[in-house]
């Protein structure tokens, strides 16, 4: 039994060690929007958004930076985000929608700390009919897997 557990803790942690170490920040002006809007813990889910989107592509692509740094330059929700329904009743989270997305930017690293790789991508739903059926943030996952994406290629290349 013991030898199945390590086996699958293993099996959990092979990700992470792949693409090195990932870290995620905030502009000023995106903090700001987290703490007096959003909510702080809107931005740690983000976060790990973009870190297992990166940590997917880069395996797919066959990479392995030493480093990424990335930032998160702006994000949009498409619903209401806990914080936002505290402070506006209302709103309602069924019913209010927006149109969502993210921008970010990245550099990533060798293990020399020679960087290998830079991006700055955004990406924004157009149009409201494209958000019916959207969870809080839909866009922003979205713009993340896009990013991931697109990012992976740009070290690839």
């Amino acid at each position: 039994m013991k030898r199945i557990l390590l086996g699958a803790a293993a099996l959990a942690l092979a990700p992470f060690a792949a693409a090195g170490d990932i870290n995620v920040s905030y502009s000023d002006e995106f903090t700001e929007t987290l703490e007096e809007d959003y909510g702080t813990r809107e931005g740690e889910h983000l976060a790990e958004e973009i870190q297992e989107d990166l940590i997917r592509e880069f395996e797919k692509a066959g990479l392995s930076p030493a480093r990424v740094d990335v930032v998160i330059l702006d994000a949009k929700p498409n619903r209401p985000t806990f914080k936002q329904l505290g402070d506006e009743p209302g709103l309602d989270f069924s019913r209010s929608i927006g149109i969502g997305g993210m921008k970010m930017k990245a550099v990533a690293y060798d293990e020399t700390d020679t960087a290998i790789g830079e991006l700055e991508y955004g990406w924004f739903e157009n149009d409201l009919r494209d958000v019916i059926g959207a969870t809080t943030w839909s866009d922003a996952q979205r713009a993340s897997r896009f990013f991931a994406r697109k990012f992976a290629k740009e070290i690839g290349s």
